[in-house]
């Protein structure tokens, strides 16, 4: 695929997901009663002026729109089989990005019932693509896969957790949409490497329509991707995973796990932190993310700003934590190829989170924080 072509389907998804994410902020006044996340105090906000949260409408627009698009004025780009197949796609993610905007807009759909609808569309995507895992590099594991309902329970697990990772990390400006552009790209560019154009086109969907969405997020925040929007993104880019490795056999899972590093960690780390450290739901919400951490004990102690210019502090937070990403995925993409690199590139960030997330908490780089550290950790940021 050659790079003007890479630049009219990102440019066709993101400008069309620009729009129309310039329109839900432009015409909030007729729908921000319902669509404006009004919540100001909830445990994750940090936000001080209530504003639209359902960029969703706009990312899967992106998508949806964009193909079309191309497949009208670049026909030699999008073949039929292609078109097919993304649309397909877009198929499976309904229960996804349908749960989530439920949320967005009534605030009362349970965690279970978003997740269950992650799980729904990863199984639809099998059927309907044969998206579906049997092969992980993993001794034994792949033995287990060669069993075709192991293997979609395998793989609606790893792609559930992925929209569910994508949510997780969704708090601050730019945040969600700039890891989510990141890894998006970083498959793309694999997916070249192995010729493979269908997933490198639904990976450039994925980034156009995050970028355009960004560019209206970042810096002061004037829309939210919302649940519906972080639930879509993070089903489309970790089912641009499953398609690479279901469709390259010389792909090893240990590279894409690189690549997707941080919000997996994030999600497993949060789960192990809230039901072994704190002992309560894995599902419980908090403030004591990475980034969150990150926001209070580095960003806010290093920018003295007044509430008007909050938003400042807000998304200087992606300023910090996005530059590793993009190395790491860039470290990915170039050595990735040999598991035995994969690998050691997927334990080297796991070592880095945690003892980032240590320092933070303890305020040192020694011991491993008790649960007592953690629980003094909220009141005492917050």
């Amino acid at each position: 695929m050659l790079l003007s072509d890479m630049l009219k389907i990102g440019g066709a998804a993101g400008l069309i997901s620009f729009t129309i994410s310039l329109l839900i902020v432009h015409s909030q006044k007729w729908h921000g009663f319902v669509s404006n996340d009004h919540d100001l105090g909830g445990v994750q906000k940090v936000h001080a002026l209530a504003v639209p949260r359902v960029g969703g409408l706009a990312v899967l627009g992106g998508i949806l729109l964009g193909i079309f698009a191309c497949a009208l004025m670049f026909p030699k780009q999008i073949s039929p089989a292609r078109l097919s197949a993304i649309l397909l796609l877009v198929l499976a993610g309904v229960p996804a990005f349908a749960a989530g905007i439920a949320e967005d807009l009534s605030k009362c759909i349970s965690v279970r019932i978003r997740l269950l609808a992650t799980f729904a569309s990863a199984i639809v995507a099998s059927a309907l693509l044969g998206a579906t895992i049997n092969d992980l590099d993993i001794w034994g594991v792949d033995n287990l896969l060669q069993i075709t309902p192991i293997a979609v329970l395998v793989t609606a697990v790893v792609v559930a957790g992925g929209a569910n990772a994508v949510n997780i990390i969704d708090g601050f400006n730019g945040l969600a949409g700039s890891v989510i552009t990141i890894m998006a790209l970083a498959i793309v560019a694999v997916a070249v490497q192995h010729n493979d154009m269908l997933v490198a086109t639904v990976g450039l969907l994925g980034a156009g329509s995050a970028l355009g969405f960004l560019l209206v997020n970042f810096p002061r925040g004037k829309l939210f991707l919302g649940d519906g929007g972080a639930y879509f993104l993070g089903f489309w880019v970790a089912e641009g995973a499953v398609l690479l490795l279901v469709r390259n056999a010389t792909v090893n899972s240990w590279q894409v796990l690189s690549i997707c590093a941080y919000p997996v960690i994030e999600v497993l780390f949060s789960m192990y932190r809230r039901r072994v450290i704190q002992q309560v739901s894995p599902g419980a919400p908090d403030r004591l993310h990475l980034h969150t951490l990150i926001y209070r004990r580095v960003v806010r102690k290093l920018i003295k700003v007044e509430p008007p210019q909050a938003w400042l502090r807000n998304a200087t937070t992606a300023g910090v934590i996005v530059p590793w990403i993009a190395m790491m995925a860039l470290a990915s993409v170039l050595v990735g190829h040999s598991m035995l690199a994969a690998i050691g590139l997927v334990l080297f960030q796991v070592v880095f989170y945690v003892a980032v997330y240590g320092r933070l908490v303890r305020g040192r780089w020694t011991r491993s924080a008790t649960a007592v550290q953690v629980a003094e950790l909220e009141p005492e940021l917050f």
